[in-house]
């Protein structure tokens, strides 16, 4: 299956990303990812962009596109793939199936992660990491510590990390609302998108994500 996964910062697509790839066999295509990897082995895409994030500046769509392309492109991707982070508005949207076109495949489905913008606020703002170890992460409401602000595990201090405020977590928001959010009307008009309620234990975000697509794939 050929997938596109979006949804608002705190509804979960990281992980769900991760756990849905590998239950339909397909590899995951994060932008972080796409970035981190050109960068390190130093491509041509990856210089230029970062050469952009060094001088502070957003990447341009194109080479993100281009990143995109030469990753679904590799033997892995054949069978499908499910991307995340990408598009990230309409005009990579369009590009995106303009470069499917040429290659005469399509999506399949469109993962809308639904999840109310105050819960979202509430899981992002009230994560805490650990000073010694970020993957000990702590939640003042879910996750709380035996004794506040030390890490059970290592007994390292806890801490908010600065794009985890509420002030930034709603700016971030606003970003998705504005920049993202739209591609999802422009899916629905394909008749693509799939909403998946992103609200509670993981493995059942799972399932009913699964179920959904399952459903899609019975209908088309």
């Amino acid at each position: 299956m050929r997938i596109v996964l979006v949804g608002p910062p705190g509804a979960g697509k990281g992980t769900q990303a991760t756990r849905l790839a590998e239950k339909l066999r397909v590899p995951h295509i994060s932008t972080g990812d796409l970035f981190r990897a050109n960068i390190s082995r130093q491509t041509e895409l990856g210089k230029l962009a970062k050469s952009y994030m060094d001088a502070g500046n957003l990447v341009p769509d194109e080479v993100t596109i281009a990143m995109a392309k030469d990753r679904m492109e590799q033997p892995d991707a054949e069978r499908g793939f499910l991307l995340d982070g990408f598009p990230r508005n309409v005009s990579q949207a369009e590009a995106l199936d303009e470069l499917l076109t040429t290659e005469g495949i399509k999506l399949d489905a469109v993962l809308d992660l639904e999840a109310p913008e105050e819960e979202v606020v509430k899981r992002i703002a009230g994560r805490r990491i650990c000073r010694n170890d970020s993957a000990h992460v702590f939640h003042v409401t879910y996750k709380k510590p035996a004794t506040d602000a030390v890490c059970d595990v290592c007994g390292g201090e806890l801490y908010q990390r600065d794009d985890d405020s509420e002030e930034t977590v709603r700016t971030r928001l606003e970003v998705y609302h504005t920049q993202t959010e739209p591609i999802i009307d422009y899916y629905k008009a394909q008749g693509l998108v799939v909403t998946i309620e992103a609200m509670g234990p993981v493995d059942e975000v799972t399932g009913r994500a699964l179920a959904a697509l399952k459903r899609e794939g019975d209908d088309q």
